[in-house]
């Protein structure tokens, strides 16, 4: 999105076209639900494209455009394997292939289109120079056989283009004028180049610019993909997401993402770049028009009682420096609240300033110990030296005053910056989400879902849920769901400093009580708790409530069950902790090692052929045997075997018990205690 951006605000200056295209050129990894998510995200962006298409719609004039190059003898088919393949580009040693003639070429290059058992063996690969400083110039793969459904054209082709050979051609095709492409491409220009100019067609003008990175943050959809898999999200929106919607939930505008990625222009320079700046460019956009609001901390809520006081309301400004924001009622009286921080910070004696009443002074203060039990305040509303004195949010202790939840979040990647070799999944696993229970003042009743606001002294939020009052179900109204919006500074998320309260409560309770320190319901007939449901694994109410701590136990317990799992198969656990379905028993003789033996001796039998230039049945023959074999062994152990048919060392045994299926089965049941705890 932040290329889409870069590209976008260059339209209109240039007079020109926004194309807007998926390059579908691999079928086995297109996704139709994320290129739906991705459309879903460019509107929420408000960028409008004038054309649409798929690479896909190109794929007749691709195959044409490959036998051209076979019948110039530009590309040639080549049936070494992968792993020969890679070596022999390293090494700059040329394929035995490389020389073959046309008529060789084309004959195979039949049997690739064909999809036939000797052409899914084969690739076809341009034919450029080997002996290039630059490996993208060493007769790279241009299209290869596949035997998938694609999601738009079915199993109507068995050959597919790759990325390198379809973008030059279609950008020539569709009339791209200038090709905007981040800087990890740059060493394939020349190779783009090549194609045009061999093919003869029109040549657009590449731009690169660098890719942005962002600190404690993956970028990859595969790497995004296996926290939503895992449960560790709540999905592709989730506030802790680097995705449109996920940082557009937390209250990221669209003007502020487009502001930032106008900022950084196209400068060349791969930078690490912290969350900070663009934050900060978004607190200057809400910050005029965010209307205020009041939320106390529900827990350690102080009583006050304000001298010669009666009850009464009058209208204030939802913004102290914006009137057209509107205005909003605030409720008086003898009996307000504060925070019992706030509370246990003040003197006898001292002035303070209530925001929108005016100065008062503290007449006594009640403790217990060392908490602050009551205040007793005089109003001094003729003093307005607002300069010198502590300003306090307060709310009028009244019945229609709103519950509501302030959520906090934290990098879901504990690491600022990941070196090239670290695994992400090495610091992950902390707490990243916290949740405060507020009472707020009667007026937040009335914001509405992706409705930013500021909580007084507390900082900004968008609204995720609105308030709703008490069900017929339940006898309980819903808090307003409040998401806190970064503001670019170096925040901590905020943290109960007081004693522990009689009664508990928990950040963790969906319906809340406007107000209190216990349940936020009615006490139950005869003293007695009413009976529990049926709950999995958990049990609780709230005389023990749940703790940060006990999630966090559970969740390292699973990710320990996981690593046992991985240590013991070499693979990730499958999503949903279910052991995958066992094959019929294949009839193979001996064990997996004695197979990949058999494919490493075979795999040298077939390499011999190519190059004493054995005839094609000789070889096809060999080839057949090969692909069996590897078919025994991944029957076998459910995997494919390793390249060059060497058995890969195993790894110390893990001090685990049962076998694989039965640490699944553990990964799956504890996945289900993590599910329920949160």
């Amino acid at each position: 999105s932040s290329g889409i951006n870069a590209e976008w605000p260059l339209r209109p200056g240039f007079e020109g076209k926004f194309v807007m295209r998926f390059d579908d050129t691999n079928p086995a990894k297109e996704n139709v639900e994320f290129e739906k998510i991705i459309l879903e995200d460019i509107a929420l962006l408000n960028i409008k494209y004038d054309k649409f298409s798929f690479t896909s719609n190109y794929f007749p004039d691709m195959l044409k455009y490959a036998e051209e190059m076979i019948r110039k003898g530009l590309a040639y088919v080549d049936d070494t394997d992968a792993a020969t393949m890679k070596d022999e580009r390293e090494k700059r040693t040329e394929s035995a292939n490389r020389s073959n003639s046309v008529a060789v070429n084309l004959q195979k290059w039949q049997d690739m289109v064909a999809g036939t058992d000797y052409g899914r063996t084969c690739c076809l690969r341009a034919k450029i120079d080997m002996q290039s400083d630059n490996g993208c110039l060493r007769d790279p793969t241009i299209y290869r056989c596949k035997n998938e459904a694609h999601p738009r054209t079915g199993t109507k082709y068995k050959v597919y283009p790759t990325y390198d050979f379809a973008c030059p051609i279609v950008d020539s095709v569709e009339g791209v004028t200038h090709a905007l492409r981040t800087t990890e491409y740059h060493d394939r220009d020349v190779q783009y180049y090549w194609f045009i100019d061999q093919l003869g067609i029109r040549r657009p003008c590449i731009w690169d610019f660098a890719r942005l990175n962002l600190t404690h943050t993956v970028l990859s959809k595969r790497k995004l993909a296996w926290f939503v898999e895992q449960g560790l999200v709540s999905g592709w929106d989730d506030p802790r997401f680097p995705t449109v919607r996920g940082v557009m939930r937390r209250g990221m505008t669209v003007e502020a993402f487009k502001q930032f990625v106008i900022l950084q222009g196209s400068a060349k320079s791969v930078v690490q770049m912290s969350w900070d700046k663009i934050w900060t460019i978004n607190k200057k956009i809400i910050d005029p028009i965010a209307p205020r609001f009041t939320g106390l901390a529900k827990q350690g809520l102080v009583p006050v009682t304000v001298t010669g006081v009666s009850d009464h309301s009058k209208n204030c400004a939802k913004h102290p420096k914006n009137t057209e924001v509107g205005e909003k009622e605030v409720h008086y009286g003898s009996k307000v609240l504060l925070e019992g921080e706030d509370a246990a910070a003040l003197t006898p004696g001292q002035m303070v300033t209530m925001i929108n009443w005016g100065n008062m002074v503290v007449d006594h203060i009640a403790t217990s110990g060392q908490l602050v039990t009551g205040l007793t305040l005089s109003p001094r509303l003729d003093n307005t030296d607002f300069k010198k004195t502590v300003k306090l949010t307060w709310l009028c202790d009244k019945p229609q005053n709103v519950g509501a939840v302030a959520v906090h979040y934290d990098n879901l990647i504990s690491k600022a910056v990941l070196g090239k070799d670290e695994d992400y999944k090495s610091y992950i696993g902390h707490e990243t989400e916290f949740e405060t229970e507020l009472v707020g003042d009667p007026c937040l009743a009335e914001v509405k879902k992706g409705d930013i606001i500021q909580l007084q002294r507390k900082g900004y939020y968008i609204c995720d849920s609105p308030y709703q009052p008490a069900s017929e179900f339940t006898g309980l109204p819903m808090p307003c769901m409040l998401i806190n919006i970064p503001d670019g500074r170096m925040q901590q998320v905020p943290k109960t400093t007081l004693p522990p309260l009689a009664s508990n409560g928990s950040a963790k309770t969906a319906p809340v009580a406007p107000s209190g320190n216990g349940t936020g319901v009615d006490a139950p007939a005869g003293g007695k708790p009413a009976p529990k449901p049926a709950a999995p694994a958990v049990s609780g109410n709230a005389d023990a409530i749940l703790t940060k701590d006990e999630i966090k136990a559970a969740v390292d317990k699973l990710l320990a069950l996981k690593k046992q799992y991985k240590d013991l198969t070499g693979v990730d656990a499958p999503a949903g902790g279910k052991p995958a379905p066992k094959p019929a028993a294949p009839a193979v003789s001996g064990n997996a090692d004695a197979i990949l033996t058999q494919i490493g001796e075979q795999g040298t039998v077939v390499r011999n052929l190519k190059s004493q230039k054995a005839t094609k049945d000789e070889i096809k023959a060999a080839v057949d045997k090969l692909l069996a074999l590897k078919k025994q062994y991944k029957d076998l152990t459910g995997v494919d075997a390793p390249a060059g048919g060497k058995p890969a060392p195993k790894p110390a045994a893990p001090a685990v018990s049962g076998n694989a299926d039965a640490i699944l089965t553990q990964i799956g049941e504890q996945g289900n205690v993590v599910r329920n705890l949160k």
